[in-house]
């Protein structure tokens, strides 16, 4: 990589300590540089517009816009985007998640300062990057039964504690049908209760205890 033409990094993250953490270390390196900073994913949608880096680092979980529709939004306007999830979300519902939106890469803020960097050469090489471990994970959700959008929003309020009936009101369908959504997500979890069906979904990334 020709130093006058540096790998230009555009960082995503709603944490102050951690834009700084990864811009040092970035900086650091005489074949990259960081050309913008933003603490949402209304701000890296704006920033990569402005500054059409070769790599951003993008993480989950941001205000006002995460990091998952950023990534679409972005990708949409340009299908060229390399774009590397930094994450500390390592749920397989996460992963698949990540992917789908349009990530070429996915790593944990735990990884090292070396695997980063070997990453982001790597993707901006225009090939994908995920660690072995998170490999295996998706290769394993893909051989289950994908939930529905409908499924997912019935778990959402079961988690919420709502009976069948109330589902029902709100979602403006009947209790029958409620009851058959209900079925169905047991039978492709392989639970035998709400409450199972409520706590692998929480422990695959399907829910969140802060939604």
């Amino acid at each position: 990589m020709n130093r006058l033409f540096p790998i230009r990094v555009l960082i995503a993250d709603d944490h102050p300590m951690i834009r700084t953490a990864l811009s040092t270390m970035i900086e650091r390196e005489i074949n990259m540089t960081v050309v913008g900073e933003a603490k949402n994913g209304v701000e890296a949608v704006r920033l990569f517009g402005e500054t059409e880096p070769d790599i951003t680092l993008m993480d989950i979980n941001m205000p006002i816009m995460d990091g998952l529709e950023a990534i679409r939004m972005i990708r949409e306007k340009n299908g060229e985007a390399r774009i590397i999830v930094l994450t500390n979300f390592d749920s397989d519902e996460d992963v698949l998640a990540g992917m789908a939106a349009g990530a070429m890469g996915y790593l944990l803020k735990d990884t090292s300062q070396e695997k980063l960097l070997e990453t982001i050469r790597t993707v901006h090489a225009g090939e994908k990057y995920l660690p072995k471990n998170l490999l295996e994970k998706i290769s394993h959700r893909k051989l289950l039964p994908q939930l529905s959008p409908r499924e997912i929003h019935v778990l959402r309020l079961m988690m919420a504690g709502r009976s069948n009936r109330a589902i029902g009101v709100e979602l403006g369908i009947t209790e029958s049908t409620v009851k058959s959504h209900v079925k169905n997500i047991l039978i492709k979890m392989g639970v035998n209760d709400r409450t199972q069906a409520v706590t692998l979904a929480i422990q695959r990334g399907i829910l969140r205890l802060d939604e």
